[in-house]
């Protein structure tokens, strides 16, 4: 049965960059009020032994990962895109479905409900649309872009290209997605397709909602909400944050929450920044995972600050 609110967890995303002992970074979490965390893509292989302990022990559950997760041997920092399911190259893919079934194992294997994933991006040899977008905020900053009509227009003719250029790779990360979730069923995970920030990549937000139905009807997949990616993307006059979410609502489940300040640096403290986390809220339901996911730049009275107000909206 389902809790009575959403369950409250903290990304590893924080701290597992300065922890050698996966267990002492269990323990730190928990001692900040959390019950439940998210391990990200970050978790190197050597921290996987004291993770395991603490689990067992009682310290902390897990209530999502992040592929890939444990990250390959020999890599040592956070990779979420180090093989994309879009990738082309028959050895990438390869290796991105390898460590996504066994990220998928690993999941299964934590008491993990959902395993968060990257759906790839478009590849472009050259003249990439998302640097004219760019250049033009740099060229104009302070300027609205979504009610400027000089840079709709820019963006007009960058989503034109990016269409054109996206069939090949968007087909190859449908048809990856494909080849995962039964061995997701299999474990008893779902799959949560993150929404992401930067321009070429996949899916285009207008696309989730026909992508999500057409999946098989007994897939164990989902959307993920990630606020940052979201904001940022409305910064940019891609899309509208609240309308993206009401086409969403019925196949979420899950989000990370955090701010986006003046600057447009994502991963800040809730309160941080101008996201409208009462607005986002209205979309929780108690089946719903909800991970605070910052930069390990955020203080400790911050991370707790950010776990008050989030209680608070929780009610």
């Amino acid at each position: 049965m389902p809790s009575a609110r959403p369950t409250l967890s903290l990304s590893t995303s924080w701290c597992s960059s300065r922890h050698t002992d996966g267990y002492a970074m269990a323990r730190e979490m928990a001692d900040l009020g959390f019950d439940a965390i998210e391990l990200s893509h970050g978790i190197r292989i050597t921290l996987v032994p004291g993770l395991l302990k603490a689990i067992q022990d009682g310290v902390v559950r897990v209530s999502s990962t992040h592929n890939f997760c444990p990250l390959p041997t020999g890599v040592l920092h956070a990779a979420p895109n180090l093989f994309e399911p879009s990738a082309r190259h028959p050895q990438e893919h390869d290796q991105w479905l390898r460590h996504t079934k066994r990220s998928i194992d690993f999941a299964a294997q934590v008491g993990a409900r959902v395993l968060v994933c990257h759906l790839g991006s478009v590849g472009f040899f050259w003249f990439n649309p998302a640097e004219r977008l760019h250049a033009y905020a740099h060229q104009h900053p302070g300027v609205n872009l979504a009610a400027d009509p000089a840079y709709q227009a820019v963006l007009a003719k960058a989503f034109v290209r990016l269409r054109k250029k996206m069939g090949p790779f968007w087909d190859q990360t449908r048809a990856s997605v494909n080849e995962v979730l039964g061995h997701a069923a299999e474990r008893g995970i779902k799959l949560g397709f993150e929404n992401r920030e930067k321009f070429d990549e996949l899916p285009l937000d207008e696309d989730y909602p026909g992508f999500l139905e057409g999946l098989p009807a007994s897939s164990s997949a989902g959307y993920w909400h990630d606020t940052g990616h979201a904001d940022i993307k409305q910064s940019m006059g891609v899309l509208d944050h609240k309308a993206h979410l009401e086409k969403l609502a019925p196949r979420l489940i899950g989000f990370h929450l955090h701010d986006v300040d003046a600057a447009g640096h994502d991963h800040q403290g809730i309160g941080a920044g101008h996201i409208d986390f009462a607005m986002v809220s209205s979309f929780w339901r108690p089946e719903h995972l909800l991970v605070l996911e910052l930069s390990p730049r955020i203080a400790v009275e911050d991370v707790r600050h950010s776990k008050q107000r989030l209680e608070s909206l929780l009610g």
